[in-house]
């Protein structure tokens, strides 16, 4: 995957330009992670910030949409290609001004891309 590749949206994820993802729920490969509190689109940069609940005791986590596996709008859910344990080793999200910072981003993005490959689900 190509460092652009991790801020787009692959094709086949069943994303469509407009799609609002607020609220949808967010699963790992291993369970779920929280739901989607705001996605940003117009950065290019693309990625959607998780609430956590308490799974990370509240904390919030940016996840690129290249990381995105799946998305079913119907049951509002996506699928990410990660595990708990990898986002949770994701550099950590602090502030909204770091949506905005190129170099935590392309932090962000170097972590996702440098984890191993996962075959993608059928579901």
């Amino acid at each position: 995957m190509t460092t652009d590749r991790i801020w787009s949206y692959a094709p086949g994820s069943g994303y469509a330009e407009g799609l609002l993802l607020t609220g949808f729920t967010v699963a790992a490969s291993d369970g779920t992670i929280g739901h989607v509190d705001r996605q940003v689109d117009e950065s290019g940069m693309r990625h959607l910030i998780v609430d956590t609940g308490g799974w990370l005791f509240g904390r919030s986590v940016l996840i690129p949409v290249g990381a995105v596996e799946s998305i079913d709008p119907e049951a509002q859910e996506i699928k990410v290609a990660c595990t708990e344990e990898e986002v949770k080793a994701a550099p950590r999200f602090r502030t909204d001004r770091e949506t905005l910072d190129p170099e935590y981003l392309t932090g962000v993005g170097a972590y996702y891309l440098g984890l191993p490959p996962r075959e993608t689900s059928t579901t």
